[in-house]
């Protein structure tokens, strides 16, 4: 054999190596494409079933969020013990919505589970209504506890004085497919939450797709307010983002004392 190849030989080997790795290309597998989803048209909520077997509980499900808000048994519920500080957020949008991530240490305790604040995020109008009623928006404080069962907690949000803890998120809302940090800035957390924290407490799911159950609502009572121009800031972005209240099948939706 000789120590060294020909010119041609060398070509040859190369031609081969890539040849090689075009047949690989060409068989291996294709990275999925996550199905595309919508608020309204062929891909919204009423569809959301079929754009994918994994979106089957968004049609078949019997604990589906969000509901109407409407009969309510009173009842001695734990209180909600909010363990939030300051933090810096980063924002994002995903397309469907303006979501606020956090790092780790925002806590919410509730009776003897413990659950950490991982995001929140808005729809417009507010998904759950009460009594029949949109508000303007809703934010959904996202919470995960241990065993990774997930307590969302819902804060309407009505037309009104300006809520200050608000105004550095609605001053950087970013557009689709953004992501916004902001040098220096850090949220105060309990400030984005109403004084009073009286709730409605029901079972229900993830308002968007795959919509899994099995997701602790705790809908807070009292509304904070935004000032017009915020709100109206935030339909720049998102015109409409909010899932149709869905079949309530038998559940009882507690109300805070």
């Amino acid at each position: 054999m000789p120590r060294h190849l020909t010119r041609s030989s060398r070509l040859l080997v190369a031609l081969s190596v890539a040849v090689s790795l075009s047949a690989q290309a060409q068989t291996a597998p294709a990275k999925p494409v996550a199905p595309h989803w919508a608020y309204t048209g062929h891909e919204g909520p009423a569809r959301w079933a079929e754009l994918d077997p994994a979106f089957e509980t968004c049609g078949s499900g019997q604990r589906q969020s969000p509901i109407d808000i409407r009969a309510t048994e009173k009842a001695e519920l734990p209180a909600l013990d909010f363990h939030y500080g300051r933090a810096a957020p980063t924002l994002v949008n995903n397309g469907h919505t303006v979501q606020v991530n956090l790092p780790s240490g925002q806590t919410l305790t509730l009776g003897g589970t413990s659950y950490e604040l991982l995001q929140f995020h808005f729809h417009t109008p507010s998904e759950e209504t009460i009594r029949g009623r949109h508000a303007a928006m809703v934010a959904h404080f996202v919470h995960k506890a241990a065993d990774g069962s997930l307590g969302v907690v819902g804060v309407l949000i009505q037309p009104g004085k300006p809520t200050p803890a608000f105004d550095a998120l609605f001053k950087h809302l970013p557009r689709e497919g953004e992501t916004v940090t902001v040098a220096g800035l850090e949220l105060d957390l309990a400030a984005l939450l109403p004084a009073a924290k009286g709730y409605y407490d029901f079972d229900g799911s993830l308002t968007t797709p795959p919509c899994s159950e099995g997701v602790h609502w705790m809908v807070l009572k009292t509304p904070v307010t935004l000032s017009r121009r915020q709100i109206d800031g935030f339909h720049q972005v998102f015109r409409m983002n909010a899932r149709p209240v869905q079949a309530q099948h038998g559940r009882v939706v507690k109300e805070s004392i």
